[in-house]
């Protein structure tokens, strides 16, 4: 009888403890789904059914296949070319942010800022200069680009989750230009933004080789997994279980051809892998279960519903705008897991494509992250790095080079998303 209540007061518990507690985000998302179980607000079946397993296996086998990459050291050896080539130290950083961003497209984001990052702080080094302002615009850098594949970050795989958008529907979807495209347009207006912070250092350095490639192998596994992805599209169309076996299945070839080759364990680079995050996505995805099933989810987007009546541009703007701002303080995976069914509620309402409302929600939650210190994991890791190199970053450093990208970005990406699908 007060499902309903029990299920609002877990959900708002839960990310209140996300926001004071980020580092026992897992433990609780764990627990609220646990307590909603054990008092049957949800059952056991609908909680097992409402995770969605084709993400959890994109996820988890993309940790694997990025471990591998990372030890590689393809990736730092990559940064150290792309350094000695740059004709100065701002040109350097510039093109440490494209690699972070081309990287960040296929690989999640917190790998993606440990693979580049000591490559950074070896540089700033080299020039005696901190290195605090670089860490920033490669943390959010990474954050921007894992909007743009289906592989790139959970966001990502929660929206193809949902609208069972496939890896090619990241491209292309449904005829139109889709949300990858509307990334590299945001990308280049935040460059800009990067090329006036950075301009002033003119300095010329050239970095002693230093990093060697171990194998390529692990570059050839994730090219072929990118393929697989493409591919699979035409097979699976509505996004049900092969994007996620796939990433499992190089997953595990990632981890044994690491114990054949390298001798190294199947059991450590298992234990290595983000559980915490795993964990924390199945919880949450309990925890939203709920919600849909004790009839918030309707009764929220009828609330946004009537206050945005039947103007489309009014919703979507909203919905922009409202990401940015939540997510630059929470967690955006709680927050998009949250919105995507109430964006597709609202749609339906509205009675137009849902399209317009869930890319603008996704643009909104990935990008304002990339605001305050605390709105990525990519920028606590960051921000983490830096502490044990002696720099403690402020919010007033990271906002600094934060909203100058953030709003060149997302307002890049919110007209061109408008342009081709507010129509």
């Amino acid at each position: 009888m007060y499902n309903h209540i029990i299920a609002l007061a877990i959900f708002i518990s839960a990310y209140l403890s996300f926001i004071f507690f980020p580092n026992k985000r897992a433990i609780f998302a764990i627990l609220g789904g646990f307590i909603l179980v054990a008092l049957r607000v949800i059952s056991p079946q609908d909680a097992v059914f409402a995770i969605n397993w084709n993400v959890m296996g994109i996820f988890v086998g993309m940790l694997a296949v990025a471990d591998v990459f990372m030890l590689s050291r393809v990736p730092a050896y990559l940064a150290e070319v792309i350094v000695n080539r740059a004709k100065n130290t701002a040109w350097s950083v510039l093109f440490i942010c494209v690699l972070t961003s081309f990287i960040s497209a296929f690989v999640e984001n917190v790998a993606t800022v440990l693979i580049v990052a000591p490559i950074a702080i070896s540089l700033a080094r080299k020039l005696k200069i901190n290195p605090l302002n670089m860490m920033i615009a490669i943390a959010i850098s990474s954050n921007l680009q894992g909007a743009a594949t289906l592989i790139g970050d959970p966001p990502s795989m929660l929206l193809g989750g949902f609208a069972k958008m496939n890896f090619s529907d990241f491209f292309f979807y449904k005829g139109r230009l889709s949300i990858f495209f509307a990334v590299q347009l945001g990308a280049l207006a935040s460059f800009i933004v990067l090329y006036f912070i950075f301009r002033n250092n003119k300095e010329k350095i050239k970095l002693p080789p230093v990093e060697k490639v171990n194998s390529w192998v692990p570059t050839c596994i994730l090219v072929l997994l990118i393929l697989a992805l493409a591919f699979s599209s035409f097979v699976d169309s509505g996004f049900s279980y092969t994007a996620g076996l796939l990433c499992i299945i190089f997953g595990a070839i990632s981890l044994i051809w690491q114990r054949v080759i390298n001798k190294g364990s199947i059991v450590k680079g298992l234990k290595s892998l983000d559980w915490e995050t795993t964990f924390f996505l199945a919880g949450i995805f309990v925890i939203i279960g709920a919600i849909a099933i004790t009839g918030w989810i309707d009764l929220f987007s009828n609330f946004l519903s009537g206050l945005i009546g039947q103007n489309i541009f009014l919703g979507y703007t909203a919905i922009v705008i409202m990401s940015v701002v939540i997510s630059a303080f929470v967690d955006n995976v709680p927050f998009l897991a949250a919105m995507l069914p109430v964006a597709i509620s609202m749609s339906t309402k509205l009675n137009i494509d849902p399209t317009l409302f869930l890319f603008g929600l996704l643009i909104g939650a990935s990008l304002g992250g990339n605001i305050t210190p605390i709105g990525a994991s990519a920028n606590i890791v960051a921000c983490g790095l830096l502490k044990k190199e002696g720099y403690r970053v402020s919010f007033k450093d990271f906002m600094k080079i934060g909203i100058p990208f953030t709003f060149a970005a997302v307002f890049a990406v919110y007209l061109f998303v408008w342009f081709i699908w507010g129509k």
